[in-house]
């Protein structure tokens, strides 16, 4: 974007807009995927399985791509699931330093092993606890994978990963929903998301059904023995969380140096909270933004704490505030305070697509935005330049190719997440229709001194 562009955009951060509900959200994409079932997005054998192609001339096979290449691929139904559609997605590195994924499916949950190469081996499954859900959410601490789900007293499924290091890939093995886990915590039933603080071995269950009694909050679990989760408090003040990243705080707000922080994203909000005291969270600010129509998720720019990126779910969908355009705007937010956190500036990417998940590696935000793709930005330039103008896009996937000729849609179709954080540096992206992709990013790296 122009700076003259960016100067307008910040300066029309002061008004705002009424954002939507979870209920809401939900509604509009369940109509969606409706329509989507209709014309066969999820149908058997709709897509093919595809090999390792590089990124050459702005393809990889039927990809648009660009300084990304595809280094492997699997399709939901060769992950096992009858229903083929994919959610979430999260990684977990063994002690030996073998990289295995874990892929959210409306059925359950599918177990791939990352291999060198960058290639995808189907290792088995966990089916859902109870019933099928468009909504799994999944985080590893430790060893453990924890697991939840909008189905109806799913609860939170704790499985062991290590049971992954023996399985034949040529046998691959579906596990026992009872005798394969380690433990099933029933201290909530639904959920919309999990979120892990690996330093403080904490569960926050976010989204939890009325029944939990936490206004859908930050329902706390301690997990530091993974077989007897506790449940450690709750934060009900704020209303629903959709998402939040938890950290030991070691930012410039010396007041808060070494506490729990988490960073939620509540609907219309960011809510930064101390949640040190589990029986006593805090909540130290609430702060809203000019377009807030679904405060969707983020992440912490880098280790110094001082800024952080957020997306909206809806503003793109209804061209709302900054994304007038419905190109995909991510908003900056100067947390220095974190009693008054102010939002300094937006970037917009080049293609129209709706935002989803992002998180942050050595100076490059991995973006999962739907019906674009992966989308790599360039986000190093944020301490000297808070208003967004020095933010570059720097690779992307296409993994959508559907909406290509229309130059991409606002819609909630093509990818669900992404998970960037493996130290062989293949980032993995979980779609909605058609499978798990292994990507590599091969243009020009980017990383704060203080990385």
């Amino acid at each position: 974007m122009k700076t003259s562009t960016f100067l307008a955009a910040v300066t029309a951060l002061a008004g705002t807009v009424a954002a939507e509900s979870m209920a809401k959200l939900r509604e509009l994409k369940i109509d969606t995927w409706a329509r989507q079932q209709e014309v066969g997005a999820y149908d058997i054998d709709r897509y093919q399985a595809t090999a390792a192609t590089s990124c050459v001339n702005g393809k990889a096979g039927e990809y648009q791509c660009s300084n990304v290449d595809l280094k492997g691929f699997l399709r939901h139904q060769d992950m096992g699931s009858s229903t083929r559609k994919g959610n979430d997605i999260w990684g977990w590195t063994a002690p030996n330093g073998r990289e295995f994924a874990t892929v959210g499916q409306t059925d359950g949950t599918a177990f791939v092993e990352l291999l060198s190469d960058g290639s995808l081996v189907y290792l088995g499954r966990l089916p859902t606890q109870t019933t099928s859900s468009s909504w799994r959410d999944m985080k590893v601490i430790g060893n453990h994978v924890y697991i939840g789900s909008e189905a109806s007293n799913h609860g939170l499924q704790v499985f062991d990963l290590t049971k992954l290091l023996d399985v034949d890939p040529s046998s691959p093995k579906v596990f026992s929903t009872t005798s394969d886990l380690t433990a099933i915590y029933k201290g909530f039933g639904s959920s919309h998301n999990i979120v892990a603080h690996e330093e403080t071995n904490m569960i926050y269950a976010v989204g939890t059904a009325a029944s939990a009694g936490c206004r859908g909050g930050l329902f706390m679990v301690n997990v530091t023995n993974p077989a007897s989760p506790v449940k450690a408090g709750c934060l009900s003040a704020g209303g629903y969380v959709h998402d939040a990243q938890c950290v030991i705080y070691k930012g410039p707000d010396t007041r808060y140096t070494g506490k729990e922080i988490c960073f939620n994203f509540n609907e219309d909000t960011l809510d930064i909270v101390d949640v040190t005291s589990k029986s006593s969270p805090k909540t130290l600010s609430s702060k809203t933004y000019n377009g807030a129509s679904y405060t969707h998720q983020g992440w912490l720019v880098d280790s110094s704490m001082k800024y952080l990126l957020l997306d909206d779910e809806l503003d793109e969908y209804y061209g709302n505030g900054n994304a007038s355009n419905k190109k995909t705007t991510t908003y900056i937010v100067d947390i220095s305070s974190l009693t008054a956190p102010t939002f300094s500036g937006i970037y917009q990417s080049p293609a129209t697509s709706i935002d989803h998940n992002q998180y942050v590696v050595k100076g490059l935000s991995y973006q999962s935005n739907y019906g674009s793709g992966l989308r790599i930005v360039d986000v190093s330039s944020i301490p000297s330049k808070p208003d967004g103008s020095g933010l570059e896009q720097v690779g992307f996937f296409d993994c959508y190719p559907e909406d290509d000729s229309y130059g991409g849609r606002a819609e909630f179709t093509g990818s669900w997440s992404v998970y960037p954080f493996f130290k062989s540096g293949y980032v993995l992206l979980n779609s909605i229709e058609r499978g798990v992709f292994s990507l590599k990013y091969t243009g020009a790296g980017a990383a704060f001194a203080s990385e």
